[in-house]
This record gives structure tokens, sequence and C-alpha cells, in this order.
């Protein structure tokens, strides 16, 4: 068994070759692209002929240089960089840090800790991979989008109050960007007709109640507010004019985005049984499936899918006290795709409902109750998937002894 270390960068990488007993057999700084592969693939034949027999570990679990390795038969462990920060600490209280002592770090640490919660990298087919950057890109533009519209209600706030109580909550909404985008400012706005607005309205896509809305808006604007000087709302009404355009474009190119997202989710074996999860639509289905990825090998159980997906609680116990916690650490985009899940399967699974109602009548508050639910959707799904078959309400849910047998 050959172990390797290597500590990645964006413009080359350290490489530390060690034997079973922990001595080093070879170091090397290897370029990053085609040249340093091929260098890397040299270094490690000239100890090992068996790719199976090489064990690497590395600070990422994705990218060019682990497809790499992966597709050359190595197995490829990916450390978290805060469990690779604290091992580092076990063998120096210096604080001392260089590339070539992180390289040797993990190829040590592979060596002696790979069995200890360390996650091989898997191999998710192609189009596995292309749901998950279809799906993370449409998430960072929905994040970019409601950055701009924080800043567009911090903005209103401060100059323009008749336009936050016209729109209230939704800054970024499309009634508030086509509004806004005519009339940034009081004067503009107070200037606005009701035909204008209707008009604006329709543009923007609102079929039902347009006249009722436009009359609401317009009766905000006009109405008596604390204004700012006109220079200082001048200045105000450039911010929110330019944020507007940068959401009316965020929302457009989001709509692209969702549409290609959703073509590559239904194209995929798996997106059946996924979609058939109660409180899944297609985006969130799609986000689901792209961050447990389609490896039916990756999770030994439903307790290690949970633990993945951050839904299963801690406990911390210290001599007669013991805790058990909401686990914070973990896939952050699979936890922000879980949290809303619970909640949308309230309304369509009897039994999420049950289980939520049975939380919540032992003390559990809503948001624990939640979390409940939610790890015990993770395990449904597992199950799902381990078996090839879609959601059934009455195998998930069983009311009777028959049917918990089952």
């Amino acid at each position: 068994m050959l172990l390797v270390g290597i500590d990645w960068a964006e413009r080359h990488h350290d490489v530390c070759l060690m034997a079973t007993d922990g001595s080093v057999l070879a170091r090397e700084r290897i370029t990053d692209g085609m040249a340093g592969v091929a260098r890397l693939h040299e270094l490690i034949a000239s100890w090992v002929e068996e790719p199976a027999e090489v064990v690497v570990g590395i600070e990422t679990d994705r990218g060019l240089l682990v497809g790499a390795l992966v597709a050359a038969g190595y197995q490829v462990i990916a450390v978290n960089p805060l469990a690779a920060s604290r091992y580092r600490e076990r063998h120096t209280i210096s604080r001392a840090k260089s590339d070539r002592g992180d390289a040797r770090m993990l190829a040590d640490l592979v060596r002696t800790d790979r069995h200890h919660h360390h996650r091989p990298v898997r191999g998710d087919s192609g189009l596995a991979e292309a749901v998950k950057v279809l799906a993370r890109g449409h998430q960072q533009l929905v994040w970019a989008r409601q950055r701009q519209a924080n800043i567009v209600r911090s903005a209103l706030r401060a100059f323009y109050p008749a336009a936050l109580a016209a729109f209230g909550s939704d800054p970024g909404g499309r009634d508030a960007v086509a509004v806004l985008g005519l009339a940034p400012t009081p004067e503009l706005g107070r200037r606005l007709s009701e035909a204008e607005l209707v008009a604006a309205l329709r543009c923007a896509g609102r079929r039902r109640q347009v006249d009722a809305r436009a009359a609401a808006i317009r009766a905000a604007l006009v109405g008596q507010q604390l204004e700012a000087p006109p220079v200082l709302a001048a200045a105000y009404g450039q911010v929110v004019a330019a944020a507007v355009a940068v959401i009316a474009n965020l929302s457009e190119q989001l709509a692209g985005l969702e549409a290609a997202l959703m073509a590559a989710f239904t194209a995929h074996p798996d997106a059946g049984i996924v979609r058939s999860q109660p409180g899944l639509g297609v985006v969130l289905a799609a986000r689901v499936l792209a961050e447990f990825g389609d490896d039916p090998n990756r999770y030994a159980s439903a307790r290690a899918r949970k633990a993945y997906a951050g839904t299963a609680p801690i406990t911390r116990a210290s001599g007669l006290r013991q805790v058990v916690l909401a686990r914070a650490v973990g896939n952050r985009r699979l936890s922000t795709a879980c949290h809303p899940w619970p909640f949308a399967a309230l309304t369509g699974s009897p039994g999420a409902r049950r289980s939520y109602d049975a939380h919540r009548a032992r003390g559990a508050t809503h948001h624990q109750a939640l979390r409940a639910l939610a790890n015990r959707l993770v395990g449904i799904l597992h199950g799902c998937l381990r078996h090839r078959q879609p959601y059934d309400e009455q195998l998930a849910w069983p009311t009777s002894t028959a049917s918990a047998a089952a």
C-alpha cells in the first residue's frame, strides 16, 4: 500500500509519498494541469504497479485533479479542512505550517486514520455531476438576487418609506422591480398614474387583481411621508435603480438556468424516486439529488446519509450530563434544501403531519419537530433509493401492526 498526501493549490500541488511504516518515500511539487498529473502518475508508478494499492488524501472532493485521481483507480479520501487542521495540531503546538508539511500530514492521516469517518470520493455519474453544477449555480443566483433585494430594502428605509409600505417584505419581487424601475425616487413615484402602474404590473407578469394592486400601490406612493433632501434622494435613487436592474437581469437568467436544471434532472434515472417524496418540487428535488449524488455505495446506511445531510442530532455526554443537540456541521447546501422539505411535506403526507404533531405534543418546538421530521424523511428517501421504489405513504408511515411488519 502506498499513501499519498496532496496539498492542492491553484497553480501547483505539493505531493508526499509515504510507506505503510510512516517513512517518506518521495516529495515533489507538481504543476497544475496535464503535465503535473502525468508526473504524479509516473511518480506513483515507480513505487507500485496496481492503482488499487494507492490511497490519496486531499482536502477537496471535486475538481479536475480529483477527477483524474478517481479515473486512475486510486482510492481518494476527501479530508475535511477543519479535520486536517485539528490533525496538524496533534503533532505540533507551534502553529507552524507549510505546504510540504501539509502534504506529509495528509499522507500520514490516511495511513493511520482513514477508517475514522473520512469519506472516500465516490464516482457519481456525469449526469449527476451536471445536475449538481446547475443546482449549485441556480442556488448561487438565488442568493445573489436576495442580496440585491436587501440592498433595495436598506435604501428604501433610508429615503423612500412609501415604497417600502407598498411592497412590504418583498422589495425584490416582480411588482417592486416593475414599479421601482420606473420610479426609483419619491418624486417620480408620485407622478405615476394608475394606468401606468397597471401597464407596468401586467408587463411584469401579474394576471390577477391588477387594478386593485395598482390602486393600492398608488395610494401608498402618493401618501404623506418623511423625505430626504432632493440631492440625497437622487443619490439613493441611483442605487435603487441599479440594484433593481440587477435583480431583473438575475431573474431572467434564473428562469433560463431553472429550465436547464429541470431538463437535466428529469433525464436522471433517480428523478422519479426523488420526485415522488412528499414536499419535494422539481427544483428542491434536483438540489437533494445533486448534493446526495447517485453513487449507490456512497452511504452504507440511512444513518450515514442522515449525518451527511446534517439532519441527524448529535449527543454530548460527560459524566452524569447528557444533552442531544442539532448538528451544526454538514453539507450547507444540502441543509438548506432539507430545511423547507419537512414543512412542505406536512400538507402532502398525513404520516408526516402525524409525526410532526406527535413531536409537538411531547413538548418539542416547531423547529425541533421539523428537524426530526426532516431526519425521518431522509431515511425514507434512503430506503426508496436502496430498494429502487417510489415513495409509498403506507410503507413510509405504517398505521397498523401488519403494515409495520411489512
